[in-house]
């Protein structure tokens, strides 16, 4: 191997200087070609006087064709280029650097920097920066702490690249000699590098006109190739909606005069929110019935939403380093959630994000790979883009939010905004900002942002006949991390209501407290163990714990069977009913496992055999509670993983529900869902297809022959992608002699469109079982398949090790050996793609023993081939040796 986290040079929180030198404005001037393009840079340098440091500029990759200092030529003598740092002699405040560098876009296969996305005919030029993909394209103090003032010229091929964008607000353009044209763009607004970007190509674009809340004139581009043109609309419809939501809830307006998003299908992230130029992968962006599903037109909104949002939570206010990457990610991820939450169902969105944290999240702070939210050190950023920073830094900042209340938040976001903009801010600074303008220290939440691992919350309630007094006992506790350093106790809000036994919401009077009369309330935990008494309870009550998720922790409560199916059949929380028919399957998936007591079993399958004859519950809703805990959460009950038996147990489970709902009953619920077949978006519609799956794929299991007929039937008229998905998915698990001619049928349909055609590969990849890796080899040979495409990888090798857990985890390790050569060939193109693929050996060590062997063998011969990414060296030494 070549290099392993010890030996790499670890970039230290604890080390943080401010810059010695910041550049106080950038002028690039662009020559673009596919095979060379050549960059002039001009930078005015200014010194910070208390530091005495050499200018050290980053710079990777990059052919040095000139270097200038004031007006003059640098000799060799005066500067140093070695070890991906420019270090130059002899500049003072004031002084301006200029250089010429060559670039190689047509071979830039990591995407990252300057490359070229699609065929050097047909292609276009783009950039992705983000976090240290500057230094891919000139000499720069690349960090996000130093902010400056850019200009960008664009000189280019008329013809080969007929539109030209950059950053800021345009300023010029014209003709030039040789059938060839430039475009000028200046931000007034001060960024780090990391949030530069340019394209040029042939494109087509979609335009609106917007008119701010403050009354500025905004022009909305949204560009995408000629084949993908038509189906941005639902995204520029997006677009509107979430800068008219950020206006009236934050008071956030946009504050340039026009805003671009381009479409690619090369790009190694979901979206990128560089100022006033966001690029997007093009199935973030993409939307048309025919060939995109329910849950994807919501994902589309969702991200639009994120980086526009990203504006002021990421580019007006940015983060001061790395490691405080959550401050802008965290923050925009809530952001986003509460946007998607008042734009759809809030319970269903709830249901969603948490089930997300719990399948990638929760599993990252249980493994090798577990860092805290701010980390205190990495070697590789861009191995830090994870569930933790994200989702995990979300839900940090929804305590918070549900600590302050919604017109305190709004308070402390305000003032933040206001002493922040236009600097490079720490966690810290949100903290302060929020509890100044709430009169309330919250440093003690700074715990939550430096300690890794999930939280168990312990639950036990009392109660007391005579006084009528209830009191709930709650403790926590925190397993050590890797440095054995003791967890310290995290501030735990816990919002709560209880319930009587008939199923009505009591009042809460807490023991000396002379509040109002309420029937929920928020409780905080603040140290290892409390108790909170409840008085004026008639009868022995059951708590409603944690409602809507207020904290990311894992509870442990001694509820009973019969407590966790009161809550599933009258809790009006949604997200807490969910929640209690996630613990009770949970419970009967152990029942089957321990082959004892049915007790868990028997409440779940009765209850929800109530519920689905319930015509006031929503379609969706209940199709997310006949929705049993995935494979991935039901391993977390395992002390050795066996991902086969996980699944042979959970079908159990769910033909154990299908059976006691009924055939019949299943049949006429599907047969009224279908009566009403559509391809509309509205909510209603929505969740009459996604209950109809649900219910079709229960009957699947019991009635196999008189499913494939109607999953036939529906795949053949479906109206859009969801209803046909759905059906070829059931095809596929039932092995159906009608999926064959399906899955032709659907290769030939959308040969030309690279969204279908990856949920094609994706859907075939997700059939679990043995077989899978062999039908993973065969389209691997597809002439559609490439490494080269991160979002066809993700397709195919993606859903097999993530989604498919008995695929890929069989019991003679050809599926980790598999994944260890891949790793390899794909880690030598792109290796931010490859350290994220690889962390599908995140858990092994907790896997059955001879998987487990076969796992390690795997990954040590992947440790030991020489020449590896300093990206998949991290991972790999994390998931290996830790």
């Amino acid at each position: 191997m070549n290099v392993s986290p010890e030996q790499a040079a670890l970039i230290r929180l604890s080390d943080y200087r401010a810059p010695a030198w910041r550049v106080e404005t950038v002028d690039l001037d662009f020559d673009l070609g596919i095979d060379a393009t050549e960059l002039s840079a001009r930078l005015l340098l200014r010194r910070d006087r208390t530091q005495t440091q050499p200018l050290r500029l980053d710079g990777e990759n990059l052919e040095l064709l000139s270097i200038m200092l004031d007006g003059q030529a640098l000799p060799a003598t005066a500067y140093r280029y070695a070890d991906r740092v420019l270090e130059i002699d002899d500049v003072r405040d004031g002084s301006v650097l200029e250089t010429r560098v060559r670039l190689r876009p047509a071979v830039n296969t990591a995407l990252e920097g300057l490359y070229l996305s699609g065929s050097r005919e047909a292609g276009f030029l783009l950039t992705q920066c983000e976090a240290e993909g500057f230094r891919h394209i000139t000499f720069f103090p690349d960090r996000p702490d130093v902010q400056s003032r850019y200009t960008v010229t664009l000189r280019a091929d008329r013809e080969r690249f007929p539109v030209l964008l950059a950053g800021g607000n345009p300023d010029g353009a014209g003709e030039l000699d040789g059938d060839r044209h430039w475009a000028r763009f200046v931000d007034p607004h001060p960024k780090p590098s990391y949030l530069f970007a340019l394209v040029a190509g042939r494109l087509e674009k979609i335009v609106r006109d917007y008119v701010t809340a403050d009354g500025r004139a905004v022009t909305l581009n949204i560009w995408a190739e000629a084949d993908a043109i038509g189906r941005c609309d639902y995204a520029m419809d997006a677009l509107e909606r979430s800068m008219r939501w950020d206006e009236q809830t934050y008071g956030r307006n946009y504050d340039l005069d026009v805003f671009h998003v381009v479409a690619t299908h090369d790009f190694n992230m979901g979206a990128m929110e560089n100022k006033g130029l966001n690029i997007f992968n093009a199935k973030c962006l993409l939307a048309d019935p025919d060939s995109t599903t329910d849950d994807e037109y919501r994902h589309v909104e969702a991200v639009v939403a994120h980086e526009y949002f990203h504006n002021w939570s990421g580019n007006r206010v940015t983060c001061r380093d790395w490691f405080q990457l959550s401050l802008k990610e965290g923050l925009t991820v809530f952001r986003e959630q509460s946007f998607s939450a008042d734009m759809n169902s809030a319970p269903l969105k709830r249901i969603e994000d948490v089930s997300l944290l719990r399948r990638a999240q929760f599993p990252e702070d249980a493994g090798p790979l577990a860092h805290p939210v701010r980390p205190a050190q990495y070697s590789e950023i861009n191995n830090f883009y994870t569930a933790t920073v994200y989702e995990k830094g979300s839900e940090l900042v929804r305590m918070l939010a549900g600590r302050l209340g919604t017109d305190g938040f709004r308070r402390g976001m305000d003032l933040y905004f206001e002493r922040n903009d236009g600097r490079a801010a720490a966690l810290e600074d949100f903290l302060s900002s929020l509890g100044d303008a709430n009169g309330i220290d919250l440093t003690p939440y700074l715990a939550w942002y430096a300690q890794a691992g999930t939280p168990r919350l312990k639950a036990h309630g009392q109660y007391d006949a005579a006084r009528h007094e209830y009191t709930l006992t709650l403790a926590q506790h925190i397993q050590a991390g890797a440095d054995h350093e003791p967890a310290l106790p995290l501030p735990i809000p816990v919002k709560l209501a209880l319930f009587a036994r008939n199923g009505d919401m009591l009042p809460l009077h807490m023991d000396g407290q002379t509040s109002e009369q309420v029937n929920e309330r928020v409780i905080v935990l603040t140290g290892a163990e409390q108790s909170f008494v409840f008085t004026g309870i008639p009868s022995a009550p059951v708590p409603s714990l944690l409602r809507g998720f207020s904290a990311p922790v894992i509870l442990e409560c001694d509820y009973t069977p019969d407590e966790l199916a009161l809550l599933l059949g009258h809790d009006a929380d949604g997200f807490n009913r969910w929640e209690a028919s996630q613990q009770l399957a949970a419970r009967a998936y152990e029942n089957l496992r321990d082959g004892a007591a049915t007790d868990a079993l028997q409440a779940w399958c009765e209850s929800l055999a109530q519920l689905f004859n319930n015509s006031t519950i929503d379609d969706a809703l209940l199709a997310d509670l006949l929705t049993p805990p995935g494979e991935v959460e039901l391993a977390e009950r395992e002390k050795a993983v066996d991902p086969q038996h996980i699944h042979a147990l959970r079908q159990s489970l769910l033909r154990r529900l299908a059976a006691r709902l009924g055939a019949e009953a299943l049949r006429r619920r599907y047969q009224a869902l279908a009566a009403d077949t559509n391809a509309a978006l509205d909510a209603v519609s929505q969740a009459r297809r996604r209950l109809k799956r649900r219910v079709l794929e229960l009957l699947g299991l019991i009635d196999g022959p008189g499913t494939r007929l109607l999953a036939a039937s529906q795949y053949d008229d479906a109206p859009g992608m969801t209803d046909r998905l759905a059906a070829l998915a059931v095809l596929l698990r039932g092995n159906a002699p009608e999926a064959a001619p399906a899955l032709l049928y659907f290769r030939e349909r959308y040969a030309d469109n690279a969204l279908a055609l990856d949920k094609w590969f994706a859907v075939q990849a997700q059939v679990p079982g043995d077989g899978a890796l062999d039908r993973v080899l065969a389209l691997e040979n597809d002439p559609a398949f490439t490494l080269k495409n991160p979002n066809r990888v993700q397709a195919l090798l993606g859903a097999f090790v993530r989604i498919n857990p008995s695929g890929f985890h069989r019991l003679d390790g050809a599926g980790y050996r598999f994944l260890a050569e891949r790793l390899v060939t794909l880690d030598a193109l792109n290796p931010q793609l490859a350290a994220r693929l690889a962390t599908a050996f995140n858990g092994w060590q907790r896997l059955e023993p001879q998987r487990r062997a076969a796992a390690r063998a795997a990954i040590a011969e992947l440790a030991g081939h020489e020449g590896l990414s300093r990206n998949l060296t991290e991972i790999v030494d994390s998931v290996f040796i830790h």
